[in-house]
C-alpha cells in the first residue's frame, strides 16, 4: 500500500466524523475538532484498516494530530519509504 492510498483511506474515515473540510496539515486533536474518545476510535480503525498493532510507545499526539502525521505514522509502521 502506497502513502497516497493510506492518506485517501484515512481522509475518507475522518470525513465521516468531522463535519468541516480539513487540510492535510490541520490539527484535528489539539484544535478540538475531535475528542479523546474519537482519538481511540481512530486508533482502532488504523489497527484494523492497515493491519497494525499500535503500542503504548506509539501513543504520542504528534503521530495522530493531522492527516499528514497519521499517514506518515502508518507508512513508517508499514515500512514504507517516506
Amino acid at each position: 500500500m502506497q502513502l497516497d492510498a493510506i492518506k485517501q483511506s484515512l481522509s475518507a474515515y475522518l470525513k465521516k466524523f468531522i463535519q468541516k473540510e480539513i487540510a492535510a496539515d490541520d490539527e484535528i486533536i489539539t484544535s478540538g475538532l475531535v475528542n479523546s474518545l474519537f482519538a481511540m476510535q481512530l486508533i482502532l480503525f488504523i489497527e484494523k484498516e492497515f493491519s497494525l498493532k499500535i503500542g503504548n510507545e506509539d501513543l504520542d499526539i504528534k503521530n495522530f494530530n493531522s492527516l499528514n502525521a497519521i499517514s506518515r505514522f502508518v507508512g513508517n509502521k508499514k515500512g514504507l519509504t517516506i
